[in-house]
């Protein structure tokens, strides 16, 4: 994930986003390139988009919804996962074409809600949340 699409991100984030939230844009190892907390965002929700994006840029599913769904069939896998990983929706992989680099995660909103808005700040950055 470049620097300049994170910010692309983030900035799509805070201008879209209905509700105060918190962004938070990870490389493809889960560590930071941009975050932000709107103000009037409850304090938990930086931990919360931090674990989302981390999440997203870790496991082998495009989105902590995704992962969620995959991992409520398997209770050995489920335990066997990272202690910070996490099912709240928000969490959402980034591509370059074929390539996972990076993934978004928003947190403030209803989880469907913090969902769409991470996947449409992927595409607002010219990136992709499938495989291509």
């Amino acid at each position: 994930m470049r620097f300049e699409q994170a910010l692309v991100q983030v900035r799509f984030v805070a201008e879209n986003a209905p509700a105060p939230v918190s962004v938070f844009v990870a490389d493809d190892h889960g560590e930071l390139v941009a975050a932000a907390t709107m103000d009037g965002a409850a304090p938990d929700t930086r931990l919360n988009a931090q674990r989302k994006a981390y999440t997203a840029a870790r496991s082998d599913a495009r989105s902590t919804a995704d992962l969620a769904l995959k991992a409520r069939e398997d209770a050995v896998e489920r335990a066997s996962f990272d202690p910070l990983f996490t099912f709240f929706q928000g969490g959402v992989a980034a591509f370059d074409g074929a390539r996972r680099v990076g993934a978004i995660g928003v947190s403030g909103l209803p989880g469907p809600e913090d969902d769409a808005l991470a996947r449409q700040a992927i595409e607002a950055s010219g990136l992709s949340t499938v495989e291509r």
